[in-house]
């Protein structure tokens, strides 16, 4: 629904012209050719958000966390495919927080690997048991795990509108067989990777998404962010118990408060989301510190 997104406030930058910002991220171009080429720098701000709305409360050094937690994954995996990411000076102003990357021509599909049923796939099961198109064994319950990973993408949505689960034909049918094979084996591959590496620090990685383009060579590269809980689901493996909603680390919390009676919030009506109290901050930052300690830091 239109006004969906609160208008977010990027930060002037010298030497970097603001041109767009997304939920959580806010682009820029070099206002004077960059010695590193085509490229423009991201920044992950603080924004969180949910439903659909990006909330009026920040989530102070999410952006970092985030940021952070992308580029280590991003050395995870590029020997399976290379990044988008450049070795650039950085503006004071957002150290620790944005990333220089080459310019892509992105495709229009959102690359989602499902290892465990839950979410979005976890309802349309129930309704035709499949997810995306693909039939999977009856019987199968909130958090169970897959007999395989699949290949689960969606269209892109503009912010504030859902993006749609669409089946691999589909994906065929927008970018061609080729691109659509390759963006399907990319993204399993690097599930297969990233779930190998969280397990053995007692994470589970349910689902992810990821985001490819083309460069000015013509490669396939990874783009956006990577394995965070912004774009992940991650859970605790000691805490995995199908047939309930798992521990997560992510914005559970604010889902959850969004929906209780306490917020006083109608999730279906045209009213914004009202601030966050400062517990449901606390305990959503503290899951994201979590998840990048126990990934990253171990």
């Amino acid at each position: 629904m239109p006004g969906h997104a609160t208008p977010p406030t990027a930060p002037e930058l010298d030497g970097w012209r603001h041109v767009y910002s997304g939920k959580v991220r806010d682009l820029y171009e070099p206002v004077e050719p960059h010695p590193r080429g085509d490229v423009v720098l991201v920044v992950a701000s603080d924004r969180i958000s949910a439903y659909d709305w990006v909330l009026p409360t920040e989530i102070p050094g999410k952006g970092g966390i985030l940021t952070g937690l992308s580029l280590w994954w991003f050395d995870q995996v590029e020997d399976i495919v290379p990044n988008h990411t450049v070795e650039a000076p950085i503006p004071a102003a957002v150290q620790g927080r944005a990333m220089v990357c080459r310019r892509l021509d992105m495709f229009p599909v959102e690359c989602v690997a499902r290892g465990y049923l839950t979410g979005s796939g976890l309802a349309e099961y129930r309704e035709s048991g499949t997810v995306c198109g693909i039939p999977l064994p009856p019987g199968l319950e909130d958090g169970s795990r897959l007999p395989e990973p699949i290949f689960t993408p969606a269209t892109k949505a503009e912010v504030g509108e859902h993006d749609e689960n669409v089946d691999f034909d589909a994906v065929v049918a927008l970018i061609g067989e080729e691109d659509a094979t390759a963006l399907r084996d990319l993204t399993l591959a690097l599930y297969a990777r990233a779930h190998e590496i969280a397990a053995a620090k007692g994470i589970i990685l349910a689902d992810t998404k990821f985001e490819f383009g083309r460069d000015g060579e013509g490669r396939i590269v990874l783009g956006d962010e990577v394995l965070t809980p912004d774009s992940s689901r991650f859970w605790p493996a000691d805490q995995w118990e199908p047939g309930r909603a798992q521990p997560s680390y992510d914005k559970q919390f604010v889902r959850d408060w969004l929906t209780s009676p306490e917020s006083g919030w109608d999730k279906g009506g045209d009213a914004p989301p009202p601030e966050l109290p400062a517990d449901v901050v606390a305990r959503t930052r503290d899951r994201y510190l979590e998840a990048f300690d126990r990934l990253a830091k171990h």
